[in-house]
């Protein structure tokens, strides 16, 4: 018997450790995923960025000061347009890479891809109809300049989907040549057309080549040229936070060259585009960091593996940021005045030098705070758009109230950065840290043991089992007492009569839980019941007290039931723990997490639950089923972290389907089985 028990011991040790071996080698194998990534697309970053500078003073020297200033205010608009190109890339990339199969990526890329077009082809006519305000405001001396902008805006667009599927499936060598490519031809093009005499027009039309190509180039390789079959959709939500999010980029990294444009004469204008566009280049190698983690972080369905993709990546950014900076201090005056030419240099009140410095410094912190809140994007629906946005305005208020000097308009984003990067960090390090500390405050590092994945439809029959003594089933307790107590999960239509009733009282609560959810009967070990927290909502609030987690209030829940004073709450405990010394009570308590390691919430089973741990905490892992629904995305739901974002989504859907769960709506989806309950109601 000893020898048979040690055998067992020794068989879950051997199984810890296989479980903690394949969770580090699925983080190494993430981290190298990462790494090589990113290397592709920092050497790609690199050569773009070095045919960029190329390019701009190129143009700079053919142009002069002022017409550099009118091409640069075009492109720079063009870039304010990327935040709908670059919100379909990022879309496309994220739920490409959530996708397993094949022609589920390809369905995803197909449906954003026909959505892109027609986008596209309303804001490239919009901006040609607003041709004569634009070249206006920015005081250029033609309109073509913006009308050709309206063309490229056309492919600029469904470019980004293209893009996207690439940074979805991993091909990042295609996708650095893509980009690439698109430079080079921006290059060659300009060069051509300015040598023949076309001016700032031939620096657009350059621009507007380049783009064709490079959507040319970028179709979908042969491996996804197959049927498609639809897999996990992408939500609205989704595209709302990506839309969200670059609009509030683009303001960050464009505007102010626009707004420089307006309140300065065109030399200084010019050169204020030449210190943006040099500067700039350390973001531009972040950004290529950020693009390779996105698809990795979002395939990931662990958190541990998501976050060690996340420091691995801000490591990288700091090391190229700081870097860059360092160059642009060491970087003597008298080279930009050798490389841009002496007319450039003269226009600025001080060190050129000393501008690029700051400018590429708070391009470097900002370039932070992006690293947080795209992981945050990649694994749910984030705060993080919105506050970025705030930002964005915020900068636009700052420069027009401070722009008497150019270095006036670089301190005032540089300030509104690095509060920018204190807002997203210490909320997202707080929640970051939180779980971890949790659990090990609860002294558990334990793994979920899943015995076997069953179907949603099992996971409403269970809730439902126990939810049917509600009052709000009275009128359908006899007819549907078989259907409910006894279901046949193989019929179709039982399984559409217990959602219909589920829904009838939890409609609000399971609507919640995200779409990806995979449920399964799990095995509980007394270790795990450290990280069971109770439902986040109603008197399990008020015992709390900072911690939802059942071992922390049995204290407080005992105290309760041990009170003379029998409020509602107390006598609800003593009637489930009657029922448990009777065998009474539904043996069955549904959980929601985000893995296999993550904190876990009850939704269903608060009271039986905490009524065992009062009276047998030995065996309250053994005395019922457990089902578990789990997703990288369950951080989105409010009943399991509750912030502004998941309240928010919450209240939508609460007005969205105010009225969707009553007893009209359940008899239609019944299709008059209910007629007779209806009669008797009305009777």
């Amino acid at each position: 018997m000893e020898q048979n028990q040690a055998g067992i011991v020794d068989a879950e040790v051997m199984d810890q450790n296989a479980a903690a071996q394949a969770a580090s080698a699925s983080v190494l194998a993430l981290r190298a995923r990462l790494l090589s990534g990113s290397m592709i697309m920092l050497v790609s970053s690199g050569v773009v960025g070095a045919t960029n500078l190329v390019y701009n003073i190129g143009i700079a020297r053919f142009l002069g000061a002022a017409r550099f200033g009118h091409a640069t205010a075009i492109y720079t608009l063009l870039m304010l347009l990327s935040s709908v190109t670059l919100a379909y890339q990022l879309v496309c990339s994220k739920f490409v890479a959530k996708n397993q199969k094949v022609a589920a990526k390809v369905a995803v890329y197909q449906g954003l891809h026909r959505r892109s077009w027609r986008v596209s082809i309303v804001v490239g006519l919009l901006i040609i109809a607003a041709a004569p305000v634009i070249s206006k405001y920015l005081n250029l001396p033609s309109r073509t300049y913006v009308i050709l902008l309206g063309i490229g805006t056309c492919l600029y667009i469904p470019l980004g989907v293209r893009r996207g599927l690439m940074q979805g499936a991993y091909e990042f060598r295609r996708l650095a040549e893509n980009f690439i490519l698109e430079v080079v031809v921006k290059l060659g093009g300009a060069l051509v057309l300015l040598h023949y005499g076309f001016g700032v027009a031939g620096v657009i039309e350059a621009v507007v080549a380049s783009i064709a190509v490079a959507y040319l180039a970028g179709r979908p390789s042969p491996a996804f040229r197959i049927a498609p079959r639809l897999g996990l959709p992408v939500s609205w939500d989704e595209g709302m936070q990506a839309i969200v999010f670059f609009v509030g980029q683009v303001i960050i990294n464009n505007l102010d060259i626009l707004l420089v444009k307006h309140f300065f004469p065109a030399a200084l204008a010019g050169l204020y585009a030449a210190v943006a566009l040099v500067g700039r280049v350390v973001y531009m190698l972040s950004w290529s960091v950020v693009s390779s983690m996105f698809p990795v972080s979002a395939g990931s369905s662990h958190e541990r593996g998501g976050r060690a993709v996340m420091s691995t990546a801000l490591l990288l950014v700091v090391l190229v940021a700081s870097t860059f900076t360092m160059a642009m201090w060491l970087a003597p005056n008298s080279l930009w005045m050798a490389v841009l030419g002496h007319g450039f240099v003269v226009q600025v009140q001080g060190s050129f030098s000393a501008l690029l410095v700051l400018y590429a410094a708070l391009t470097g912190i900002y370039s932070f705070s992006v690293v947080l809140m795209t992981y945050e994007m990649s694994r749910r629906i984030a705060n993080a758009s919105w506050l970025q946005l705030a930002f964005s305005g915020a900068i636009v208020l700052g420069i027009y109230m401070f722009h008497s000097s150019l270095h006036a308009v670089i301190t005032v984003q540089l300030v509104l950065m690095i509060l920018l990067l204190v807002a997203v960090s210490v909320p997202f390090l707080r929640a970051q840290h939180k779980p971890d500390r949790e659990i090990a405050e609860a002294g558990t590092n334990s793994t979920l043991a899943r015995l076997r994945r069953v179907q949603e439809d099992e996971a409403i029959a269970e809730f439902l089992k126990a939810e049917f003594y509600q009052p709000e089933f009275d009128p359908y307790r006899d007819r549907y007492g078989t259907v409910v107590y006894q279901p046949d999960l193989t019929s179709e239509r039982e399984n559409e009569v217990r959602r219909a009733l589920l829904y009838r009282r939890r409609g609000r609560l399971w609507r919640e839980l995200p779409r990806d959810t995979e449920w399964w009967e799990v095995k509980l070990e007394e270790s795990d019941l450290a990280r069971i927290r109770a439902f986040p909502r109603k008197q399990w609030r008020g015992l709390a007290n900072g911690s939802f987690h059942m071992i922390d209030m049995l204290d407080r829940i005992r105290g309760k039931v041990q009170s003379p004073n029998a409020g509602p709450f107390s006598s609800k405990m003593r009637s489930v723990m009657a029922e448990l010394d009777d065998k009474l009570a539904c043996n069955s308590v549904l959980l929601i997490g985000v893995d296999d390691e993550s904190p876990l919430t009850i939704i269903e089973g608060n009271h039986r639950m905490a009524a065992a741990m009062l009276t047998a905490p030995e065996t309250v892992h053994r005395r019922f089923r457990f089902y578990c629904g789990l997703s990288p995305n369950m951080t989105q739901c409010c009943w399991y972290q509750t912030d502004f974002a998941t309240l928010s989504r919450y209240a939508k859907n609460i007005v969205r389907y105010m009225f969707h769960d009553r007893d009209f709506f359940i008899r239609r989806i019944l299709r008059g089985e209910m007629s007779d309950v209806s009669e008797a109601e009305t009777s």
